[in-house]
């Protein structure tokens, strides 16, 4: 029997991971319906890659302004996803909009520590719980049992930046304070969505790219961005309800907290 096809929602489509998740889930095994890629400007020139890809699949990729600081945005974005969704609703949802400031504690303001925040934690919840109603009617309208990224999911990129036990490791070569504290932040966001909407059956998972050659990892990363999105792709479509809550690498295994 053919996979069922799914809807997806990207933040921050416009380049980077982004933009090379909306490529690779175009050419998966796994068919799409719709699309939705979201980011801030999407008739600004950082979007044109993105527009062209949408110009090639008309009748798959809308492109949708979202501004994940903005919570009117995110509203007016929900009710545009809703509005072409319908019952169907939303089966995926990938929360990979973020932003990083490369400072010490010393360096770090509370200007950056704020819009860290406002980025990285209040906009994904907020996100979260204004496209609830439409991740609820996935799950309901499915029919496949259990948990998964096929049915009603919700993924956030997160790093092992975030990860406590990794930080002896990890900060002389990347310091990143606000950016740190604000992924733990979405990892605790995530593991109390996952518990609070288990009954819901709505799949929460966290995923580490790995340290990826893009405009936000720098060209000292250690992978590319198709291989980085081709793991993660992997990981969201292999997930199931033991995985609900998952801390995982772009490769599957799992990270400590």
């Amino acid at each position: 029997m053919a996979a069922q096809a799914v809807s997806v929602l990207i933040t921050g489509a416009n380049r980077g991971l982004g933009l090379e998740m909306v490529k690779q889930m175009l050419e998966g095994s796994c068919p799409v319906r719709k699309l939705f890629a979201c980011c801030r400007e999407p008739d600004g020139p950082r979007a044109e890659a993105l527009q062209t890809l949408a110009k090639k699949h008309p009748g798959v990729i809308v492109v949708v302004h979202l501004d994940a600081t903005d919570l009117c945005s995110i509203k007016q974005c929900a009710q545009q996803v809703g509005s072409v969704v319908g019952k169907g609703g939303l089966n995926l949802l990938i929360n990979n909009a973020a932003m990083l400031v490369k400072a010490t504690l010393q360096e770090t303001t509370p200007e950056d520590m704020q819009n860290s925040f406002n980025t990285n934690v209040i906009g994904p919840m907020n996100i979260i719980k204004e496209f609830l109603p439409h991740l609820r009617a996935a799950a309901k309208a499915s029919g496949i049992p259990g948990m998964s990224s096929r049915k009603a999911a919700v993924v956030s990129i997160t790093s092992l930046l975030s990860s406590m036990e990794y930080v002896k490791q990890t900060f002389g070569i990347f310091p990143a304070i606000s950016y740190r504290v604000s992924k733990a932040g979405l990892n605790m966001l995530t593991l109390c969505a996952a518990e609070e909407l288990k009954t819901d059956k709505i799949l929460f998972s966290l995923i580490h790219p790995g340290w990826v050659r893009t405009d936000m990892g720098g060209e000292d990363g250690e992978v590319d961005a198709p291989e980085s999105v081709q793991g993660m792709l992997s990981v969201m479509a292999s997930l199931t309800e033991e995985k609900n809550g998952a801390f995982l690498t772009y490769q599957g295994n799992t990270l400590p907290w």
